[in-house]
């Protein structure tokens, strides 16, 4: 069986669903709450366990309530824990998501004292796969040396020089439009087409050796096949919260490629994933089953996507 390793952060992510969005100096009290694991890594590495991938997770919880729960929910779901070590000086990492019920938006609030790294990654086994949130850059880059012949695939919602120097070493670069603006240094429009194709060039004369996907949202994802660029669309659903939709893009395209998928099934995958999370309230708990996301795949193979070169942009039905 291939096996996977994730690297990166763990936090515990509470929700509440809001009518409109706090006034400044509002005092507000909500009774009912959602609260599960996050976490980039550890919400791929809980997902690929609960898909029958053999998973293990790397990070640091705190010695606290969150924590204990952040390593039970894993270990429920079949995710070796051996290597999620306890910080007894920081607490776990809070994560508290505002989720607008008329507009679907969510605002989140990471509260942590620091982002405490990983001490020990002497992993006593090969990983076929590893998976990377961009947050313990030393311990990811590490861990890439020490297995070579390992798939990698990171995924970076946000631009620092840690984090894209360490996509010059993965296989797969899964990117959101905030760390390719960051990383170009301009806003990028995501309902102009010119505006993304030539984001998605320039990114890719700097990552050549890479398989680029920039998650598009509700655009879905774009990447690059026989040098061509293309769009696979998301799937539609009526949305209730589309936080997390990114971590669950990430975990359903890392078990595709640990399966051996092509580039756009994985892709597929993704976002049929993603979509599907979007009818819940919450990140972790809103992964579907994989029986649900393989009838849809199934049933609809995606007949049709947005088809990009450099000089012509065609509608392919």
């Amino acid at each position: 069986m291939i096996k996977t390793l994730s690297i990166g952060q763990a936090s515990y992510d509470i929700y509440v669903s809001v009518d409109e969005y706090p006034k400044e100096g509002d005092k507000l009290r909500f009774i009912n709450k959602i609260g599960c694991g996050g976490g980039t890594a550890c919400n791929v590495a809980y997902m690929l366990a609960k898909w029958g991938i053999s998973s293990t997770f790397a990070g640091v919880v705190g010695n606290d309530v969150y924590g204990n729960r952040v390593r039970k929910e894993l270990e429920t779901a079949g995710v070796d824990t051996r290597y999620v070590e306890t910080s007894y000086e920081k607490d776990t990492v809070l994560s508290f998501v505002l989720v607008d019920s008329k507009n679907k938006m969510s605002t989140s609030f990471d509260v942590a004292d620091e982002f405490v790294k990983l001490k020990k990654f002497d992993f006593d086994f090969q990983p076929d796969l590893i998976v990377l949130d961009g947050n313990d850059t030393y311990a990811s880059k590490s861990t890439i040396e020490r297995f070579p012949k390992a798939v990698t695939i990171l995924r970076a919602t946000r631009f620092n020089q840690d984090i894209a120097n360490l996509a010059l070493k993965v296989n797969y670069l899964i990117c959101s439009l905030d760390f390719v603006s960051g990383h170009l240094k301009m806003p990028i429009d995501s309902s102009n087409v010119s505006a993304l194709v030539n984001a998605y060039t320039e990114l890719r004369s700097r990552y050549e050796h890479q398989n680029i996907i920039i998650t598009l949202g509700n655009n879905g994802a774009m990447y690059m096949v026989d040098d061509q660029i293309k769009i696979s669309p998301s799937l539609k659903m009526e949305v209730v919260d589309t936080s997390g939709c990114g971590d669950i893009f990430t975990g359903a395209f890392s078990y595709g490629i640990a399966n051996n998928f092509t580039l756009e099934k994985s892709i597929k995958y993704g976002n049929i994933a993603a979509g599907l999370a979007t009818r819940v309230i919450g990140g972790r708990i809103s992964i579907s089953k994989l029986d649900e996301v393989n009838k849809i795949y199934e049933k609809n193979n995606w007949p049709f996507y947005w088809l990009f070169t450099t000089f012509r942009f065609t509608w392919w039905n």
